[in-house]
């Protein structure tokens, strides 16, 4: 029986499938995986507990691993690829490919047929595929300068936001700011600024359960933040349909990471704003596990 293994590196989640040639044995999670945004270091830590945890689940031994495929933001590019090779091969045997994080996803959404992924974890990025064939991405261009709807771009719009109401109003009792300042171990809205600053900056992504907290809340700044970040992604997915999709032909778009996953407000604005300029987009509400289709990769690239 041959064993394969899909990984999904995200920035705040590692997520490991491992299974034969057509059933899952064992899953396994860890801490974020992404070498630009974690480093080294953390990286092989989270990678080695996310395999170990699902090779203990699925009661098989890493030397019996026949195939990996593991997606991450940036696995186009060679040298991120490289060190990524290098971190796995510590940890299992066989052979080893990395993609890029939309890859696995849309594999995951759509196996080879037509469709757009929208992505939106740490970081966000759309990616189609059409009939033809031809390929079409939109932003995921760096936290920096893109990144649109993300949870890097939620927290640090939430903390934004929050300070514009304080110049504003002068208003500090508000739920939003007392959840990022919760959520960053602060006691004060000038501990949140210097935070908020910092070199290295901090994890706003991490923010993130905070922000829904205080939209489920009823806090109107929360849920004006989130709303744009529906609206942000569903702009994103649409320069992507307009790219590759005729008037005529219907367009199946998924979605995938924390941000949809976890925010049904993000989710109902992003399948809300689609419709509006394409009638014949075909939604999936549900968001798809891209480690299923790395796992699927592996397999398929055993098989070629």
């Amino acid at each position: 029986m041959s064993i394969f293994v899909g990984i999904d590196g995200g920035g705040s989640k590692t997520s490991c499938v491992i299974g034969d040639e057509k059933s899952v044995l064992g899953v396994g999670t860890g801490a974020g995986s992404n070498v630009v945004r974690a480093g080294e270091h953390r990286a092989r830590e989270s990678l080695g507990a996310a395999i170990r945890q699902a090779c203990a689940a699925a009661n098989v031994s890493p030397a019996r691993i026949e195939k990996t495929c593991l997606g991450i933001a940036g696995g186009a590019r060679p040298e991120i690829a490289e060190v990524v090779r290098r971190l796995l091969s510590e940890f299992v045997s066989g052979e080893i490919e990395v993609v890029g994080d939309m890859v696995i996803a849309m594999e995951s959404a759509f196996g080879s047929g037509p469709g757009v992924i929208v992505i939106a974890g740490t970081g966000s990025i759309a990616y189609g595929r059409n009939s033809k064939g031809e390929i079409a991405r939109a932003g995921g261009w760096g936290f920096a300068i893109s990144d649109e709807g993300s949870g890097h771009w939620i927290g640090r719009s939430a903390v934004a936001a929050s300070m514009r109401l304080y110049d504003e109003t002068g208003a500090e009792n508000m739920s939003l700011l007392a959840s990022i300042m919760k959520s960053w171990g602060v006691t004060t809205r000038e501990q949140m600024v210097v935070a908020a600053n910092a070199t290295p900056p901090p994890d706003f992504a991490a923010l993130l359960p905070a922000i829904l907290f205080a939209a489920n809340a009823g806090d109107a700044t929360a849920r004006a933040v989130l709303t744009r970040a529906g609206a942000e992604l569903a702009a994103l997915a649409k320069i992507v349909i307009g790219r590759l999709f005729g008037d005529a032909e219907s367009v199946p778009v998924a979605v995938s990471g924390g941000v949809f996953l976890n925010c049904e407000l993000v989710r109902r604005v992003f399948y809300d704003r689609l419709p509006g300029e394409r009638p014949q987009v075909l939604p999936n509400a549900t968001p798809v596990d891209p480690a299923k289709g790395a796992l699927e990769l592996a397999r398929k690239r055993a098989r070629s």
